[in-house]
């Protein structure tokens, strides 16, 4: 008799993989979910207090980056980052996220790298807020290679329709905001692997493999308290395409975001990526640079931004400014 498991499935480590991942999605729930993991579908009632609301919904995975988990057998960090791209991104539209569900794919199922990585989902979601209402683990045999994973999720937010925010209020003289980002993120992993050879080596107090492996920041509850108080007329999550791509993406048309790239530190790696012979242009059109997350206001209310963020304990500088013309964003 041939059985799913001669075929390279094993179904009792994909049981005892769900039993793993239940409490930590568990952890995750609020009162507006209405059923629980194990059902066909989620089920979610909309919170009270919205006049119009809106839902906003963005997907993405962790790209490349997941070698870097591969090669250091640490996979408790990578969920995060898939939580990261997809609110993040959501967050720019002014939503605050309310579900997420998270897709994962493999070769050959262990129980333990699944927890370890849906663990990391968890802990994405309590950043942002957001209930882990369901997944997919699937086996695939002959597929993937054995040992190697692929991770993929999608947020759902809400907003009230006249709070959305999509930068056709921003004027020439409104100030940028930029908050720092905690490394490398998810983007541009294709070209740090190949200029980065040696995971062990140091660079400061840790190994590039430790700093590489550093999740994605969740900018959502410093961004959602934020708007609570001032008016945000944009932002911006830079991701792939870095500066050059992203910044324009927050802006209506005739308008340039003027960035100033000496208005904050360069963090470390990338200094250390640039040694290696990547091109400073060539690091803004891949790279974050260090800052994670833009917020467009009005230049009258720079100064409270910024003291109300650093009562927060975030560091934010001032980065940039608006002025009228085609190039979309202009790095000085």
């Amino acid at each position: 008799m041939i059985t799913y498991k001669d075929a390279g499935v094993n179904i009792e480590e994909g049981y005892r993989a769900v039993d793993l991942i239940k409490g930590y999605a568990k952890s995750t729930m609020n009162p507006l979910v209405l059923n629980h993991i194990g059902s066909f579908g989620a089920m979610m009632e909309l919170p009270e207090g919205y006049k119009k609301p809106v839902l906003i919904s963005g997907t993405d995975g962790v790209g490349t980056k997941l070698e870097i988990a591969f090669k250091m057998n640490k996979y408790d960090t990578v969920g995060i980052d898939c939580v990261a791209m997809c609110v993040n991104d959501i967050l720019c539209h002014g939503a605050q996220p309310l579900f997420f569900l998270d897709y994962i794919a493999c070769g050959k199922l262990e129980a333990n790298v699944a927890s370890d990585i849906v663990k990391g989902v968890a802990d994405g979601c309590l950043q942002s807020g957001s209930a882990l209402v369901g997944g997919e683990t699937a086996e695939m045999p002959g597929f993937y290679p054995e040992g190697e994973y692929d991770i993929a999720g999608f947020s759902v937010g809400i907003v009230d329709k006249d709070k959305i925010i999509d930068g056709h209020e921003v004027e020439e003289g409104d100030v940028i905001i930029g908050l720092p980002s905690s490394g490398v993120h998810s983007n541009g992993y294709s070209l740090v692997r190949k200029i980065v050879t040696d995971l062990d080596e140091k660079l400061g107090d840790k190994t590039l493999g430790e700093i590489l492996l550093t999740p994605t920041r969740i900018y959502v509850k410093p961004i959602q308290k934020l708007m609570e108080k001032f008016k945000i007329k944009a932002m911006c999550h830079i991701t792939g395409g870095g500066f050059i791509e992203n910044v324009p993406r927050m802006l209506p048309k005739n308008k340039t975001a003027v960035i100033l790239k000496d208005s904050y530190e360069i963090p470390e790696i990338f200094k250390y990526m640039m040694n290696l012979g990547v091109e400073k242009d060539h690091m803004y059109n891949t790279f974050n640079m260090g800052i994670g997350f833009m917020v467009c206001i009005d230049k009258s209310i720079k100064d409270e931004v910024l003291a109300e963020l650093q009562a927060m304990g975030e560091k934010a500088y001032e980065i940039g400014y608006i002025t009228c013309g085609e190039e979309g964003v202009c790095l000085k």
